[in-house]
């Protein structure tokens, strides 16, 4: 995935990058896309930053006037798509001196995106930013805080974090202790940590970089379940900004709509009640559902609804769906009203799949971090099943089913945009829906 589909980016931002783990590379993967999509780019720091590599930029413009600075800007940008600024040089550091934070909104008007690295971190893998720091300008549309992820595992030194008595403060760690994951999503999502300077109307993504193997990956998993939740965040990414491939995963917020409205006409009583393992059918899907990476939880009821609601976990929101006979398309559109404005995708679940597993569901999640389709659903011998992930771009279309049918009109006119992911059986998939099938469920779960 391209960094700057994982960050939305939009013309006329200002996209300011601060901590450490890989920001500058971050910085300039950032703006060759942005190029490739035809768009013009500065790129800049406020603070210092060493000069790039002619394959970082495509001109290094360096001025200390800035009127001068505006002007040859101004110049390069006429045959130029991606022009780098520094108002001084510092030969006997071998780094450019960064522009003033004023000449921000100067440079917004000339070109499709001005990116700034607004602190410096010696190339070190984590860090917290000092009273002075970070040099985050106002009109910052875009604010995306970086670490390494090979940080965690390794003791907190001064050979790995910058400032690393601010970052034990900050943290709880001591100096010299091990840095864990909790520690390092707790200094994504500290105000005096990773936040620190974040404008109030900026976006805030965080990047979670170095991933470079599946243990990288894992750990960095855990960082972005711990932090997600954190309504200061819009997205949190996961990546390693060397390779063609920048963003491995982009985590954005799932709202999970578990629908338990139906009348179970062919079962005969409520199957939502039904007893499973030493508890009912509905409470054993939610915990399933709980127990992934999933935002939030809503379950939409109708018939039996006082009955079914005594069952229902305090982490979980309910919905009712008054008009749960008009079939389970009307129980879909009652859940996307009810989840959050925030969610960026809906899982849909049933509540009556007793083999439904968390791991399952967190292959569907994963696979949705890791794409930009807006459908993902399990397969199994070319068998599409349930639960189907929509992101928010198809909410519209699942408005406008009718009677009981849920998501399947809808992926077969987007089926082109479906990921599939493949399940290890089709027993997931099995819903239980007449006292049969239920007897021959509890003869084969023992």
């Amino acid at each position: 995935m391209h960094l700057w589909e994982a960050l939305q980016a939009r013309k006329g931002e200002v996209i300011s990058f601060v901590g450490a783990g890989g920001k500058t590379t971050a910085m300039y993967c950032l703006g060759r896309e942005l190029v490739s999509q035809g768009w013009r780019v500065i790129t800049t720091s406020t603070t210092m930053i060493r000069p790039p590599s002619p394959d970082q930029t495509e001109a290094l413009i360096v001025a200390s006037n800035p009127l001068q600075l505006l002007r040859l800007t101004t110049e390069a940008l006429r045959h130029k798509s991606l022009v780098t600024l520094a108002s001084q040089r510092l030969e006997a550091e071998n780094k450019l001196k960064g522009i003033e934070p004023g000449l921000t909104a100067a440079l917004a008007h000339l070109a499709d995106a001005v990116i700034i690295e607004a602190d410096g971190a010696r190339g070190l893998s984590l860090k917290a930013p000092a009273a002075h720091e970070p040099v985050v300008p106002l009109e910052t549309t875009l604010f995306v805080p970086v670490v390494g992820i090979d940080a965690v595992g390794r003791r907190l030194t001064g050979e790995v974090v910058h400032r690393p008595r601010l970052v034990a403060k900050l943290t709880g760690l001591t100096c010299g202790e091990t840095i864990s994951a909790s520690a390092l999503a707790s200094l994504l999502v500290h105000q005096q940590g990773a936040l620190k300077g974040a404008p109030a109307c900026a976006r805030v993504t965080p990047l979670i970089n170095k991933v470079h193997d599946e243990s990288a990956l894992a750990t960095a998993r855990q960082v972005a379940d711990q932090i997600k939740g954190n309504s200061l965040l819009d997205r949190v990414l996961i990546g390693a900004v060397v390779t063609d491939d920048p963003i491995i995963e982009c985590w954005r917020r799932v709202s999970a709509i578990v629908l338990a409205a139906g009348a179970s006409k062919r079962f005969g009583l409520p199957k939502q009640l039904l007893p499973i393992a030493g508890t009912t059918m509905i409470e054993h899907v939610l915990n399933v559902v709980m127990a992934t990476s999933v935002n939030e939880v809503v379950v939409v009821l109708g018939h039996s609804a006082a009955q079914i609601a005594e069952r229902i976990p305090s982490d979980c929101r309910t919905a009712l769906n008054e008009a749960w006979e008009a079939g389970i398309s009307s129980s879909i559109q009652v859940g996307l009203e009810a989840i959050a404005r925030t969610a960026e995708a809906a899982l849909l679940v049933l509540a009556d799949q007793p083999y439904l597993t968390s791991g399952a569901l967190e292959r569907i999640l994963q696979a949705y971090y890791g794409s930009t389709k807006p459908i993902v659903a399990p397969m199994y011998d070319g068998q599409r099943g349930t639960p189907v992930l929509f992101d928010r771009r198809l909410f519209s279309e699942l408005r406008t089913l009718r009677g009981d049918v849920g998501g399947r009109e809808v992926i077969a006119r987007f089926a082109k945009e479906m990921t599939a992911v493949e399940m290890r059986s089709a027993e997931m998939f099995l819903d239980i829906d007449t006292p049969a099938e239920y007897e021959e469920f509890l003869a084969r779960a023992g």
